[in-house]
C-alpha cells in the first residue's frame, strides 16, 4: 500500500517521524513508524532518510506499507512481564493474563506474547510462519491460562500433530450465566463462520459448518451462576464461547457471545493442558490454579 505527501510550510521542521505519525492514523503507535522508516518503506525526494530528519518545504514524502507489515518481521522486542510457568529444553509453558493476544496480527504487534518472548531471546521453533515463532495453539486475546509454546521445530511438528489428532487433553474453567441443569453432558454442535459477522462462528448445519465437541461438568452453582469445567475434544475458534451460548449458558464478560457487563472480563481460563512430552514420549499434564476472582464470584453469591 503506497501513500504520497507534499510537505507544506505547516510541517517544515518537523521530524519525519513525528509527521508521519500524524498522517498515519492506521498505524497504532510511534514506534511502528519509526520501525516502517528503519526498514526502509520511507522515501523522502526518492532517498531513504532517517527519523529525526526535519522536513522541508516542497520535500515528496513516499511511504510503502508492505502487505507483511503487521507480523512479527516487524514486531520489536518488548520488556513484557510473562508468568512462565514450566521452562524445559523443547518447549515452555506460559500462563497467559486475560486482554494478552498471543502473537502479531493485522493492526496489532505490539503487546503480544511473541513480543516478550522476543524480549527474552528464548530460541523459538520457525515451523509455522514469521507472525507466529513458536505458537503451536491460541488462546483469545481475553481468555486467560496455560499456553503451550515450542522452542524447535521437531517438538513443534510433534505437538501440532497430536493436536491434529485430539489426544492433547485439555481443561478449562469458565463461569457461566444462570444454574446449569445436568450436572454433566455434552454438546455436539458443528461451527463456521458467522453468516453476517465475520468476527463470531456460529452453529452451522450445512456444508460451512465443521465437528466440535465439547464436555462439561457442573462444579458449583451459586445463585444464577455456575463454575464449570469444560473439555473441549475439538479446537475449533470461539468454540466453548459458542458451545455454552447454545445451552443458554453464556460464558459471564463475553461481549459476543453473551453480555459484557456480567463480569469484568471474559470468564474462562485454560486451566490444564496434558500431552505426550515431544523430547521423552512420556505423558505429561500441567495444572493452574482458578483464577480467584471466579471463586470469590461463587462463593460470594
Amino acid at each position: 500500500m503506497a501513500q504520497y505527501y507534499k510537505v507544506d510550510e505547516e510541517s517544515l521542521g518537523k521530524r519525519l517521524d513525528v509527521f508521519l505519525t500524524e498522517m498515519l492514523t492506521d498505524i497504532p503507535s510511534r514506534s511502528l513508524i519509526q520501525k516502517l522508516i528503519d526498514n526502509g518503506h520511507v522515501k523522502v525526494n526518492e532517498r531513504i532518510v532517517k527519523v529525526g530528519y526535519k522536513l522541508r518545504i516542497g520535500d515528496d514524502v513516499n511511504v510503502e506499507i508492505p502487505e507483511d507489515f503487521f507480523s512479527s518481521r516487524y514486531a520489536a522486542p518488548e520488556n513484557i512481564p510473562l508468568n512462565i510457568f514450566y521452562d524445559d529444553e523443547s518447549f515452555l509453558i506460559i500462563n497467559k493474563e486475560s486482554g494478552m493476544t498471543v502473537h502479531p496480527g493485522a493492526n496489532c504487534i505490539e503487546g503480544t506474547v511473541v513480543n516478550a518472548l522476543l524480549y527474552k531471546e528464548i530460541e523459538l521453533s520457525k515451523i509455522e510462519d514469521e507472525m507466529r515463532p513458536g505458537i503451536v495453539h491460541r488462546l483469545d486475546k481475553d481468555t486467560s491460562g496455560l499456553l503451550l509454546i515450542a522452542k524447535d521445530n521437531i517438538a513443534h511438528a510433534k505437538l501440532a500433530k497430536q493436536f491434529e489428532r485430539h489426544s492433547i487433553r485439555k481443561t478449562y474453567i469458565a463461569l457461566v450465566e444462570g444454574e446449569v441443569a445436568f450436572d454433566e453432558g455434552k454438546i455436539d454442535e458443528p461451527l463456521g463462520p458467522h453468516p453476517r459477522d465475520h468476527e463470531k462462528r456460529a452453529i452451522r448445519r450445512d456444508d460451512r459448518g465443521k465437528e466440535s465437541l465439547t464436555y462439561y461438568k457442573v462444579l458449583k452453582r451459586s445463585k444464577g451462576v455456575s463454575l464449570v469445567a469444560l473439555f473441549p475434544h475439538t479446537g475449533r475458534t470461539h468454540q466453548l464461547r459458542v458451545h455454552m451460548a447454545y445451552l443458554k449458558h453464556p460464558i459471564l464478560g463475553d461481549e459476543k457471545y453473551g453480555h459484557k457487563n456480567t463480569f469484568p472480563r471474559l470468564a474462562l481460563h485454560a486451566q490444564a493442558i496434558g500431552f505426550q512430552h515431544p523430547r521423552t514420549g512420556r505423558q505429561v499434564e500441567f495444572s493452574s490454579v482458578p483464577p480467584k476472582e471466579f471463586l470469590e464470584c461463587v462463593a460470594n453469591k
